[in-house]
């Protein structure tokens, strides 16, 4: 979360009336949330912090009128299972998810209890939504890429090094299930920018070490980390084995440049939470999640690490960093 929107939600917090800060005092309402991250990890920290701070703007504070259960399984989806009963089992009056696996966890268990969702890739072909525009049934929520994005990030490679042929896509299958989208979107915009797009399936540091360095053999090849929460927690040793089989990368996560990749073009999941705040507010006030649409960003943030394109000898073109939300001196 950038700092001035944190101090803006901060001085709107310290300015709510108390009245509106108090209501439904006689009712302590219960939120469970459910994370997708470890609990040491920055992202997940910021944009948690976002979303706590925007209920308090909406007069739902903690230990006065609402209390939040946060369980934080990382991309361990068995653990994420587990937690997610223990969170319906506490109740709650609505559920928060961040990611795929994670509403689809609490789909399962939460029966009727309703669930907005953060960060859910094609909610529609996942099953947990009948439309976009009326969800239907018990959850809703934000989504933070279309599939389509896809072209965009294959469009920013070629631009950064027109040497780029080939180009593979990162992801763990049993934490990215919505992968294939990505991978036919990609697949059919590739021969637009004269590009082969292969998918690149793994499950642990040993495998994206032995993926990665088989796909490095031939010259011309980067790579994309799509939107994943295996990736996002695997996020240094893929950056560190990119830099050693010298493959340019595009990373889905914003944070992935100031770690050192290359280059990151991902929506702002911070604002996500934000709105996701407000779904909240609005559940806890009588709304029906299948009458509140799914909503997609509306900020993406584009960034390059310089360091990291001089390490792999490239000359970043002037319009390229031009465009660019920071650039990584």
């Amino acid at each position: 979360m950038r700092r001035r929107d944190f101090l803006r939600v901060l001085a709107a917090a310290a300015a709510c009336p108390f009245s509106a800060r108090a209501q439904q005092a006689g009712q302590v309402r219960r939120l469970g949330v459910l994370m997708n991250v470890a609990r040491d990890d920055p992202a997940g920290i910021a944009d948690l912090a976002a979303f706590r701070m925007t209920l308090m703007e909406l007069g739902w504070v903690e230990g006065r009128n609402i209390q939040i259960e946060v369980r934080w399984p990382g991309s361990d989806i068995e653990r994420a299972e587990a937690l997610a009963k223990e969170l319906v089992a506490l109740k709650p009056d609505v559920l928060l998810a961040r990611s795929t696996p994670t509403t689809a966890a609490l789909r399962r268990e939460g029966g009727a209890t309703p669930i907005v969702f953060v960060n859910v890739i094609e909610p529609v072909e996942q099953g947990f939504v009948q439309s976009l525009a009326r969800p239907g049934g018990n959850i809703t929520g934000f989504s933070n890429f279309e599939p389509a994005v896809a072209g965009k990030w294959l469009q920013l490679l070629k631009e950064a090094d027109a040497r780029i042929a080939r180009v593979a896509l990162l992801h763990n299958p049993q934490t990215a299930p919505f992968a294939g989208t990505f991978l036919r979107s990609a697949q059919t915009a590739a021969a637009g920018f004269g590009l082969a797009v292969t998918a690149m399936p793994v499950q642990s540091d040993a495998d994206i070490e032995a993926a990665m360095s088989a796909f490095a053999r031939q010259p011309g090849g980067a790579l994309v980390a799509i939107p994943d929460s295996f990736n996002a927690e695997h996020r240094d040793a893929i950056i560190a084995l990119a830099a050693r089989n010298r493959l340019p990368a595009l990373y889905a996560v914003g944070a992935s440049t100031s770690a050192g990749g290359l280059m990151a073009y991902a929506a702002d999941t911070s604002d996500l939470m934000l709105r996701a705040a407000g779904y909240i507010d609005r559940i806890l006030k009588g709304a029906k999640p299948g009458e509140l649409p799914v909503q997609f960003p509306a900020k993406f943030d584009f960034a390059i690490n310089l360091r990291t394109a001089r390490a792999l000898d490239l000359q970043i073109p002037q319009g390229l960093l031009a465009i660019a939300d920071e650039v990584i001196e």
